[in-house]
């Protein structure tokens, strides 16, 4: 399900804790799944798991090297989850120069 660009899956899929600590990991480079699985103190059928809806969801992405399978971030979903976050920062800062000018207004009213 998309919402203005946004990939609601993302967001369902990070608001896991072990796989919102797996993208933290990666966030400093590729790791084997072994690696995340010992760093987050996680069994590793359960970082596989983690991995696989990560990879379904296309936030990582996956590079087999002999029997070891090599995981980094796809930095495409985070440029839209940006540029959907942007379109909120907008209307904020639209309502706050609106609330900026409605206090002027209240203070030049208050002047003798």
């Amino acid at each position: 399900m998309k919402t203005s660009g946004m990939d609601i899956t993302m967001l369902s899929a990070l608001a896991e804790t072990n796989r919102m600590n797996i993208v933290q990991l990666l966030r400093e480079g590729p790791l084997a799944v072994g690696e995340i699985a010992e760093q987050l103190g996680i069994r590793q059928p359960q970082a596989s798991k983690h991995l696989k809806v990560l990879s379904d969801c296309g936030i990582v992405e996956v590079q087999v090297d002999a029997n070891r399978r090599i995981y980094s971030l796809r930095p495409e979903p985070f440029q839209a989850m940006d540029f959907w976050l942007q379109s909120f920062r907008h209307i904020m800062e639209e309502r706050l120069d609106n609330l900026d000018n409605y206090l002027r207004e209240l203070q030049n009213k208050q002047k003798p």
